[in-house]
């Protein structure tokens, strides 16, 4: 599902083309903190980066009860995923947030500030921040109340290595589709790419999804996160985490912002809080916005995060429909990459 890396000799630099970059944000799917923390001891642009959003992010953990995360992260014994996982809640979304911020930071200070950027699902608060919608320490704020907000979002998310359609298929052929009070069962959630889909909903009805996958040969994993999201029976969740955002102050963006969630760049009259708490009850859709950024000429595009998947998704979405498709690199997946 996340695609092999792009993987440069240490003696290549990056071409001229490389100019008008975009910043993709990736959700929770595919994070992994001893990535961050390998890199940022060998990355001192990265490492500084880290150090100065979790500056800014640990005012909030202050007070909100969490443990420093800068010190922990950039200390003799960083976190573990373990770690992390069993850490008070919020730990692990307020480090996931903190991380794309500080990948954009470095990235922008190596290639230049993005000309746009793309947010999926959680991603989001990231990418706005990133943008200037929102402070750091707001963003990080916002990314706590929707960790806080989906320990009340029960069930679970499976990838499943097909499209969208065959996805619909299997759901049906697992007979979860419709038998709920008021809303499905197990609902596509994230549409990756032709290949790659997500979908969320009960652990129960996942398992048969999980079982008719099985049967078809067609690849599927439970992510380890224990919420289901892009459900639309949770919209109580919803609604109390938009109040939440509803309490901090944002600003013009300093760059476009599109959503996969809301599959359009945000605007100035986008209420955002109700947009973001989207995430909670609606699909997103990657292929759609990956093609809108287009729009600006990038020359390459980065994934802000830890992880490939994103950034796979990309190469295989714009590859389909470019030639040639812009480079599209995951700086933390890719050990050789020219910083």
């Amino acid at each position: 599902m996340l695609g092999d890396p792009v993987v440069l000799e240490s003696s290549e630099r990056p071409p001229f083309l490389w100019r008008r970059p975009v910043h993709l944000f990736p959700g929770q799917g595919d994070f992994s903190v001893s990535t961050l923390v390998a890199s940022a001891h060998t990355t001192p642009g990265l490492r500084k980066a880290v150090h100065e959003v979790f500056e800014q992010v640990d005012t909030v953990t202050a007070e909100r009860g969490l443990p420093r995360l800068g010190p922990w992260l950039l200390g003799p014994e960083p976190p573990s995923g373990r770690a992390l996982a069993g850490a008070t809640t919020g730990t692990s979304q307020l480090v996931l947030f903190g991380a794309s911020v500080a990948v954009h930071r470095a990235l922008s200070e190596a290639y230049g500030v993005p000309s746009a950027a793309v947010g999926v699902s959680f991603g989001e608060l990231a990418a706005l921040t990133a943008a200037g919608v929102f402070t750091v320490a707001d963003g990080a704020r916002a990314a706590h109340d929707l960790a806080l907000a989906l320990t009340f979002c029960p069930g679970g998310l499976t990838a499943l290595a097909c499209s969208e359609r065959s996805a619909r298929e299997l759901l049906v052929e697992a007979g979860v589709v419709g038998t709920g009070t008021g809303a499905p069962d197990v609902v596509v959630a994230v549409v990756n790419d032709q290949r790659s889909v997500v979908v969320a909903g009960p652990v129960a009805a996942l398992a048969l999804v999980e079982k008719a996958a099985a049967d078809r040969r067609v690849g599927a994993v439970r992510l380890r996160l224990p919420f289901s999201s892009h459900h639309p029976a949770l919209g109580h969740a919803a609604r109390e985490f938009a109040t939440a955002v509803r309490a901090y102050p944002r600003s013009a963006a300093r760059f476009p912002v599109h959503s996969a969630v809301a599959g359009r760049r945000y605007g100035p009259t986008d209420d955002l809080a109700a947009r973001l708490a989207d995430c909670l009850v609606r699909p997103a859709s990657v292929p759609p916005v990956l093609r809108q950024v287009l729009a600006y000429r990038p020359g390459v595009l980065f994934e802000a995060g830890t992880g490939s998947a994103l950034a796979s998704s990309a190469r295989t979405v714009l590859a389909a429909d470019l030639d040639p498709a812009p480079a599209v690199h995951a700086p933390l997946a890719e050990p050789a990459f020219p910083w």
